[in-house]
């Protein structure tokens, strides 16, 4: 089963521990996290289910392609990491 991990930038704002999760791609596994993690939706996804613009996602170390419907596959063994972006000057 793949797992998503989140960064501890994301986690100073609300608990998201590693998770081992069921789920073919991106957004299979994503929902997977949020139907445990329900408040996590919202600072990961924007209000039609694409990534927000301060949020990248890697699959194995590679950035997800696809950011608005999040079909890029995972694998059993495959690892998602889900990074708050940073900005400023």
């Amino acid at each position: 089963m793949p797992t998503v991990s989140f960064t501890s930038a994301l986690q100073r704002f609300l608990p998201a521990p590693s998770a081992e999760v069921k789920g073919a791609t991106v957004g299979a596994a994503l929902a997977e996290v949020f139907a445990s993690r329900p408040a996590l939706r919202g600072y990961v996804l924007d209000d039609q289910g694409a990534l927000r613009r301060h949020v990248a996602v890697y699959v194995n170390g590679q950035a997800v392609r696809d950011r608005v419907r999040l079909t890029d596959p995972v694998g059993p063994r495959d690892e998602i990491y889900v990074f708050q972006a940073l900005s400023g000057g």
